[in-house]
């Protein structure tokens, strides 16, 4: 390598470590880490607030959790009934056999003072203070369901639903199967629902066959009570005129036969100063003597 130029190197590092430089070196930005106490409560999920069963009852859902209550007394009464207890209870006992005893005291008085004392299907002592299930026929054994089935078919007044009865006979289905050969049984074509009726065997009469073919072979399907009438007048068959609906009559309001009174003339009074009388073609007046 040439001398003269190492020579040049050399001096140029003396004077380079001769003069003085300033390093200016970059920021560096310190981050603090947030405590982990901190941390932990941002992590945390916001908790619901507790309900109490007394709060509960205070929300915007207390209505309908008021006629839960209800439903559940009612269905529990029912069965009580169906099972044959049928003496009536206060309202802390009925909350008590229905576990319901943690109801709050706005819901106890709105079941004693309104919803126990209005609902068709709870019956309530003079006193209101027991109450009991209402079933919709008072029977309570076979005796008392056939009188009742009687009186229907006396009175023309037809059937009784199956499900009434299993409501308000206790034991429905011991008391039925007893008297089975004293009910008849008709499901109804409409919705299915079975009918009972009472077997009265003293209508039970031999019918001719070839009287029940012409009866099945008539059909009046398509004809109302008007065209049934009209072709039973022309055959000379009445028979059906007394019975049927009747059409009331509207009664024709009577009017009052009043005397005539005859006005009697009154008397002018009032002109007895102006009236003058003529006699004999003689006028006479009032002070004036005739001459």
């Amino acid at each position: 390598m040439d001398p003269a130029l190492l020579r040049e190197r050399e001096a140029f590092k003396r004077r380079a470590m001769a003069t003085p430089t300033v390093e200016k070196k970059p920021k560096v930005e310190t981050v603090t880490a947030p405590p982990k106490d901190d941390a932990k409560k941002k992590m945390r999920p916001p908790t619901a607030p507790k309900l109490d069963s007394n709060t509960y009852k205070t929300m915007a859902g207390s209505s309908q959790y008021r006629f839960g209550v209800l439903a559940k007394i009612v269905k529990h009464m029912r069965t009580r009934h169906q099972d044959g207890d049928d003496h009536p209870l206060t309202l802390e006992e009925i909350l008590d056999e229905t576990n319901q005893l943690d109801v709050g005291q706005s819901v106890k008085n709105w079941l004693g003072s309104e919803a126990l004392m209005n609902n068709p299907k709870i019956e309530a002592t003079p006193d209101g203070m027991r109450f009991s299930f209402k079933p919709v026929y008072k029977i309570k054994d076979g005796k008392s369901l056939l009188r009742l089935l009687k009186q229907h078919d006396l009175k023309g007044l037809g059937g009784i639903l199956m499900e009434d009865v299993q409501e308000s006979l206790p034991h429905c289905e011991k008391v039925l199967k007893n008297r089975a050969s004293e009910i008849i049984f008709i499901v109804r074509p409409i919705d299915k629902k079975k009918i009972l009726f009472y077997n009265d065997r003293t209508a039970n009469f031999a019918v001719d066959e070839e009287f029940q073919k012409l009866w099945r072979s008539a059909t009046v399907d398509a004809m109302d009570d008007a065209k049934i009438d009209e072709y039973l007048e022309k055959q000379g068959i009445r028979s059906m005129q007394d019975h049927g609906p009747k059409k009331p009559v509207p009664k024709r309001k009577k009017v009052a036969n009043k005397k005539r009174q005859f006005k009697k003339p009154r008397d002018n009074e009032h002109l007895a100063d102006v009236l003058e009388t003529y006699e004999d073609n003689t006028l006479t007046q009032k002070g004036v003597n005739p001459t």
